[in-house]
């Protein structure tokens, strides 16, 4: 017995459904139908009799009962839907509208290819059944690779499919972090990829379950497009056994599209703001009877707010082949080439250290601008400027500065001898899944992927007002400029261009064996996996600077109107200062048992083992030519996870979780050349929680308290000094501690309403105190993480008498709390990025085979910041609109 369907009576449930061969349109006789989910048996009438049944996915929920057999279709699904508040309605001789009795809507307005029911439940992979919203997330078990409702479930879990992502015209990861708690940008990444923080930490990337790149301080990851993605699972904590190395954050598991039986053709067009367009064709077929294919094809291009222009061609193309009913292939290959230019300044905060002026901006004056007088009697002055300077300098003051990020409006610093982040990625997998019997499933996938990364980025940038560092007030290159006795009070100093070509290969392998058991009032599911992964990675970078760091860039003399570098980056002598090539290999073997004690307890529990292997390999650079001596390091250890879930009522069930990881403490982090032999870094997690359903499963709420954390990191000792030359020599103590760990701990809130066929909600709410511990030593809350954020998204059908079929009206508002920039190595011990609010809007009508939606983004056009940056915020997305045609045939 499947153990997602315990509760529910009859107990002695069939776990298939056996149809005998339809011909001209009528049934055989044959064995009586269980009391399976009333999806489930009209997915296999719709597939196996060749006809098109349209139903909204919230509609056909539940079971049905047991029923003889019947000679007809016709006679078959007016048998099932007996007794119940839903019709059906022949469009076709092939082809049959569901839908309750009270829905006076047109029939044709619901049959259309959003409400093809073998388009929500297919079976190609072991996965759960994709309808509305609310239906996905209870029964989705692919995070824990198991067969437990949401509700049966010890660990934190959110899950959004596609109908919301469609809403939100969300076509990038980055769009849809805002339906899923303790999600959020992380900063520090210079603009390229997704790099997103779980809790504040790092996170995990798969797509099916197999690697897609990580946040193991890889800084040339993708910008993970939507195109091909069904739904969003994250799993967050520590997951090494299910999905081996990874980080403490957790998993974000996307789910891809697969082949599909019935026929299917989807075309879509996008044209908006600032020069995007895009086209996306979506096709799917059997080819023969036990063989279907889907080919998805997407291209977009646009200008960008601030000039952040990006350019994608993808090419998505699968195949499953079914051997037998228990044995299948599923083979899938993506091509994806973007060009996504780079802001990785932003705006920056003016650096002025309120430290050192021990007052509030609005009462400076001239008198708190000294200048350096060599008080520590070290020889050294800082710039000496003249009182008319230190006038001129002072009138250009501002409240917000050292606070704050300076608003440069709709330009910013992004240098024409920035180049876009070309990327190219190339993923091959193929997966096996075999069903020796109806208790054991063999499941193994093999993946490929290689991806490369080619880009110039502008750092540095620095604006400075004054500064006392280490007993010398604005000590070049730290002060403002000054060039032949005019100052540039706006000039932008240490101005640096790195030029990264950037290759990484992986090999992965997964194989995961299933065996679900029964033994008296107990049963469950045993879990044995196995896991390979092999990274060869290949890092080269060259810089160029301006005279602060001894080259010939020109000094960008005034922020808001920049003069910029002619010619290209080559033309500037750069120098090579990273050249090296690095492998990550891994392996482990896990157990993960799930135990259904009674209708109401479930245990998960797993054990794993992982071994990380790392080498690394110099290849020369102009400070250090020279290949080398390759290093290497190696470290294995446990990780496992301990989860109870108590399922007090239907509605209600609360849990609690304990997990521990671990993963490579830095895949590009060099090594100890004296053999310092560093252990992984690890992980772990304590959840507790409770989840409640009502209204018929259309209301659904999580809420989560949680201490999750990335521990024994390095950090070096202060006491330690290496120069002979200097007072405070000192090599008689440890050079490094190893016992700095980032920690977070709060609460995340998830609800999804769907109370009825016109609205639907989705709101999560996160408190996330992040920060870092040195010993017993905290710090404030971490950069660019916000202690507080809401999301809401909130949709509402309504029917206008003129129109055959209803428009569907959506709201987003969305809150972030200030996030600090702290960074006292640059002078801003206090800036921050204020909070902020944003409110999204869309519009959507739907008749027959034709979908016409129109997304504004930031309707109120609010100024914000998206992303902290090294010293300053990432500006977000004036007002700007989309406007969506779908056609489905």
């Amino acid at each position: 017995m499947s153990s997602k369907y315990r509760n529910i009576a009859p107990l002695s449930l069939l776990t298939s459904i056996m149809l005998a061969s339809f011909s001209n349109n009528s049934i055989a006789e044959t064995a009586p139908l269980s009391s399976e989910p009333l999806i489930n048996i009209l997915t296999d009438v719709a597939k196996t009799q060749n006809i098109t049944i349209y139903a909204k996915p919230s509609v056909i929920q539940g079971n049905t009962k047991v029923i003889n057999a019947i000679k007809s279709n016709r006679a078959l699904i007016n048998a099932l839907l007996a007794d119940s508040n839903l019709e059906a309605v022949w469009i076709k001789n092939d082809a049959v509208v569901i839908k309750d009795k009270t829905n006076t809507e047109p029939v044709e307005s619901l049959a259309i290819a959003a409400n093809n029911i073998t388009k929500h439940n297919s079976k190609v992979e072991r996965i759960s059944v994709y309808g509305l919203h609310n239906s996905l997330i209870l029964e989705s078990g692919t995070a824990t690779k198991s067969n437990m409702t949401l509700m049966q479930t010890p660990a934190a879990i959110v899950v959004v499919d596609k109908l919301l992502l469609n809403e939100q015209s969300s076509t990038t990861l980055q769009d849809s972090l805002r339906n899923i708690s303790g999600l959020t940008q992380s900063g520090n990444n210079y603009g390229i990829g997704d790099n997103l923080s779980i809790r504040g930490l790092g996170a995990n990337y798969t797509y099916d379950g197999i690697y897609g790149g990580a946040d193991l301080e890889n800084s040339y990851n993708p910008t993970r497009s939507m195109t091909n993605i069904e739904s969003v699972e994250v799993l967050k904590g520590p997951a090494t056994g299910l999905y081996g190395i990874g980080s403490a954050g957790g998993v974000i598991n996307l789910i891809e599209k697969k082949p599909q039986e019935k026929e299917s053709y989807e075309i879509k067009a996008l044209v908006g703001q600032w020069n995007n367009i895009g086209l996306t064709l979506d096709a799917t077929s059997a080819l023969t009877d036990n063989t279907a294919y889907r080919i998805v094809a997407n291209y977009e291009e646009s200008d960008g707010y601030r000039d952040l222009s990006s350019e994608r061609a993808e090419l998505y193309a699968s195949l499953s082949y079914d051997v037998s009913e228990d044995n299948r292939f599923l083979f899938s290959a993506a091509y994806i080439k973007d060009s996504i230019q780079i802001d990785s300044v932003g705006d920056p905060v003016r650096i002025l250290s309120l430290d050192d002026i021990n007052v509030t901006v609005a009462d400076l004056t001239i008198d708190d601008l000294a200048n350096d007088t060599d008080a520590d009697g070290d020889g050294i002055t800082g710039v000496q400027l003249t009182e008319v300077q230190r006038i001129e300098l002072l009138s250009t003051i501002v409240p917000s500065d050292g606070l704050t990020p300076y608003d440069l409006g709709d330009s910013g610093l992004i240098s024409p001898l920035s180049t876009p982040n070309d990327g190219k990625e190339v993923r091959i997998k193929v997966r096996h899944d075999i069903n020796f019997s109806n208790d054991l499933l063999l499941t193994h996938q093999l993946q490929y992927r290689d991806y490369s990364s080619d880009f110039t980025r502008q750092t540095g940038g620095l604006n400075y007002i004054y500064w006392n560092r280490n007993g010398e007030i604005n000590a070049d290159p730290r002060a403002p400029l000054v060039i032949d006795d005019v100052l540039y009070p706006y000039a932008a100093r240490r101005q640096e261009y790195r030029q990264q070509v950037a290759d990484e290969k992986t090999w992965q392998y997964f194989v995961d064996l299933t065996n679900t058991w029964s033994s008296g009032l107990f049963s469950g599911e045993h879990l044995i996996s196995a896991n390979y992964e092999h990274r060869e990675a290949s890092v080269q970078s060259s810089s160029i600077w301006d005279a602060d760091g001894g080259g010939s860039l020109p000094y960008i003399l005034d922020i808001r109107n920049p003069n910029w570098p002619t010619g290209s980056f080559e033309d500037y002598d750069p120098s090579l200062r990273t050249n090296y090539d690095k492998t990550v290999s891994a392996y482990g073997i896990s157990a993960q048992e799930v135990i259904y004690f009674d209708n109401a307890l479930t245990g998960r529990f797993g054990l794993a083992y992982t071994t990380i292997e790392q080498d690394y390999q110099h290849k020369g650079t102009d400070s250090a030519p020279g290949i080398s001596e390759e290093l290497d390091t190696d470290d294995s250890g446990l990780s496992f996870n301990v989860g109870l879930n108590y399922q007090i009522s239907e509605q209600f069930a609360a849990f609690i979780n304990y997990s521990r990881g671990r993963t490579a403490y830095s895949i590009l982090g060099s090594l100890d050349a004296d053999g310092d032999d560093r252990e992984d870094s690890e992980s772990k997690s304590v959840d507790l929680g409770f989840r409640y359903k009502a209204f018929d499963e259309d209301l659904l709420l999580s809420f989560v308290l949680f201490e999750t954390s990335r521990t024994n990191l390095r950090y070096s000792n202060p006491l330690y000094n290496a120069n002979e030359d200097a007072t405070d020599y000192n090599i008689d103590v440890p050079q490094y501690f190893y016992d700095e760990s980032d920690r977070s701990r709060g609460a995340e809130l998830d609800l999804n309403l769907a109370i009825n066929e016109q609205w639907t909600m989705n709101f999560n709410a996160t408190y996330l105190d992040a920060t870092t511990v040195q010993g017993d030593e905290e710090e404030g809350q971490a950069k660019g993480v916000p202690l507080k954020y809401v999301r809401l998204w909130t949709s509402y059908q309504h029917q206008f008498k003129a129109l055959p079929a209803p428009m569907k009206f959506s709201v987003g508002v969305t809150y972030e709390d200030e996030r600090s920039l702290y960074a006292s190595s640059y002078g801003l011990p206090y800036a921050y990025i204020p909070s902020y609010s944003v409110v999204d809007a869309a519009v959507s009508y739907q008749l027959n085979d034709w979908d016409l939606q129109l997304n504004i983004n930031n309707l109120t056009d609010t100024t914000y910041y998206s992303k902290a940056m090294y010293a300053g915020g990432l500006p977000g997305e004036s007002r700007n609109a989309k406007v969506t045609a779908t056609y489905r045939f």
